[in-house]
């Protein structure tokens, strides 16, 4: 797991571009802390640093050339299948100077080209340059794991593993109005979209070409399948066969050349993880986080009868609010693009204190959007076959708005849930969708913003609901993962894990149990009872009892409580103060207060989520934007 960064210039102007390279480069220390490689070439600049996980010799060095010297590589990620691919190419001929999984990389482009990235198992996000062509190829994983931002002009193309990287070469910075929109809908921003015009995120599964003509095209070579339901496989076969998938997947992504281990939260899909990282390592470590002050939110109970049961070392890290108070600013400051979810400071902090004891981490994501894990499914699921409680909740619309609605009591929650379940039942299959992945649609979220950064994102919203059209649980799922998945949770692992240098590996989303989840059937994955049913059924033997049957409650964080305690002071002062807001001039004062209003009110409903999400906006706005 690295950082990589490079420019490609398209003429002289572009050429001067090249000066920024080690600078740009230096930004993404926190990703790659062992290492610094810069190559110059007269069209392309190429930046990487280096976070050794195999082969951690020289031979590993990036950026990497072959033998020729025509050929030129920087590559973020790890390719679980090189020692297969090794072996192709040396029967091909190929005769490798080390051990790394880069330098098959390299050979492979060389030797298969495109067509290299159909045979790669693993994550990453990689720049390959061909010398003599004078044209440069970028790509990213299947499934969006490695994130690649690029900004292309008339002069030339820059690309980095992060937006900072890519501020770093000076190019001009202005609001993108459709992706503002769109950040305080869903508190993330969908790719292709970023914060600044003219930065975009490369599409997860895709591959830019661009040559010294300035010719350039994206193309998709990795499209996630749509479901299709094979009914020759019974349920136990599936389940047999799903084991052995996810062991496979498990087994490959304990190779490493440093000390490895596991988050584990307490919950089926960690727990999951571990259980199958102890058989093929049994000295593995585990690790969790929970709030020793905050025992609505604290799951390290779980954690620690799983690790018992399975006879792994636990490390769990008991924190309270002052110790997230303490990492705030750090962690916000890290954050080159405005990101609101949440449970980012929480991995954050996990993701700092892990690192003090190994390098790579194993993590249980992916399943949910897998398996049907999220509550969100059952709401689907019992929109599409209602009862008598569901019935119920319908009837009962006009009243749940009404009823004190938070997510920090278990009453509280219940109304708020039930309040939108009854706003999106109502709703057509598309409009359902966006209803229940966002948190305030577009027309509240224009009265947020002065008229002048408002954008429109109808049409925007309607495209990444591509997926749905009768609404069926297996239509969500495809759609969570090519939007939710890459977008939101992939990139809060991405960013939180990386600003300390620790790689997260998540063996779920192998593609090769991605493409066997979408042949399942939805009554495989969920039912009016279950949820990721196949899932739970397939390891119950070998996982405690306590972790069936409980509650899912998600990574999450105390905000209200927060924000009306030791924030309070920051928000009212600093971050949504009225003259500042004023001065700004991009939210609309007046509904700023109305959302402080609430925020303290006796029925706050999601109002931390957008006061969050409007922090974190103002943080990054006044250390990227302030001094345009």
């Amino acid at each position: 797991m690295c950082g990589i960064t490079g420019v490609f210039a398209l003429n002289e102007i572009g050429r001067m571009q090249m000066i920024h390279l080690s600078n740009a480069t230096s930004t993404l220390a926190h990703r790659g802390p062992d290492d610094q490689g810069l190559f110059n070439d007269y069209r392309v600049a190429l930046g990487h640093r280096r976070l050794s996980v195999i082969d951690l010799t020289q031979t590993g060095h990036q950026p990497m050339s072959d033998k020729t010297g025509r050929y030129h590589i920087v590559f973020n990620g790890e390719i679980y299948n090189y020692p297969i691919l090794r072996k192709e190419l040396q029967n091909a001929g190929v005769e490798f100077n080390g051990d790394s999984d880069t330098e098959v990389l390299l050979y492979s482009m060389i030797h298969w080209g495109v067509e290299a990235l159909n045979k790669l198992n693993g994550f990453f996000a990689f720049a390959f340059y061909d010398s003599e062509k004078e044209s440069i190829f970028i790509a990213r994983d299947r499934i969006g794991i490695k994130s690649l931002y690029y900004h292309l002009d008339d002069d030339k193309l820059l690309f980095a593993s992060e937006a900072v990287a890519i501020h770093s070469y000076g190019i001009e910075k202005e609001i993108n109005k459709d992706a503002l929109s769109l950040y305080l809908q869903l508190n993330y921003i969908p790719s292709p979209f970023t914060m600044i015009e003219g930065i975009s995120k490369l599409p997860a599964g895709s591959y830019m070409t661009c040559d010294a003509e300035g010719n350039t095209t994206i193309e998709k070579y990795y499209q996630i399948p749509e479901s299709q339901i094979s009914k020759e496989t019974s349920y136990n076969k599936a389940k047999e066969e799903l084991v052995q998938l996810i062991e496979n997947s498990v087994k490959e992504r304990l190779i490493a050349d440093v000390p490895t281990g596991t988050f584990l939260s307490g919950g089926i899909d960690s727990s999951i993880i571990t259980a199958v990282a102890s058989k093929f390592k049994p000295d593995i470590k585990s690790f969790s986080i929970g709030f020793k002050d905050q025992a609505y939110y604290d799951e390290t109970n779980y954690a620690k009868a799983t690790a018992e049961h399975l006879g792994v070392e636990h490390h769990v890290f008991s924190l309270t609010l002052d110790d997230l108070y303490a990492e705030l600013d750090q962690m916000l400051n890290s954050l080159s693009e405005p990101f609101a979810d949440s449970s980012s400071l929480p991995v954050y902090l996990l993701s700092k204190l892990t690192k003090e004891h190994i390098t790579v981490a194993l993590s249980g994501d992916g399943a949910d959007e897998l398996f049907a894990g999220y509550n969100k499914y059952q709401a689907f699921y019992r929109s599409l076959n209602p009862g008598i409680k569901e019935n119920i909740a319908l009837a009962g619309a006009g009243l749940w708005k009404y009823l004190p609605q938070s997510r920090n009591s278990a009453i509280g929650n219940t109304f708020r849930q039930l309040n939108r379940f009854a706003g999106g039942s109502k709703l057509n299959p598309k409009d359902r969708y966006w209803f229940w992945a966002t948190f305030m649609q577009e027309k509240e979220a224009q009265n947020y913003l002065t008229p002048e950064y408002r954008g429109n994102t109808k049409h925007i919203a309607s495209e990444l609901c591509k997926y749905i059209d009768k609404g069926n649980i297996n239509e969500v799922l495809t759609n969570d993962l090519s939007l939710v998945l890459p977008y939101d949770m992939l990139t809060k692992v991405d960013l939180m894990s990386m600003a300390h240098g620790l790689e997260v590996r998540v063996p779920f989303l192998d593609h090769r149990i991605i493409d066997f989840a979408q042949s399942l059937p939805e009554e495989y994955k969920i039912d009016g009872k279950m949820k990721k049913r196949i899932l739970q059924d397939a390891f119950k033997a070998i996982l405690p009892d306590q972790l069936y049957n409980r509650p899912k409650k998600g990574f999450e964080v105390p905000l209200l409580p927060w924000m009306r305690g030791k924030l309070k002071d920051k928000i009212n002062n600093q971050w949504l103060n009225r003259e500042f807001i004023q001065e700004q001039g991009i939210f609309d004062s007046h509904t700023i207060e109305k959302l402080k209003k609430k925020l303290y009110s006796s029925n706050p409903g999601d109002s931390h989520a957008t006061v969050w999400a409007m922090i974190v906006f103002q943080q990054w706005y006044k250390n990227y934007m302030a001094s345009e």
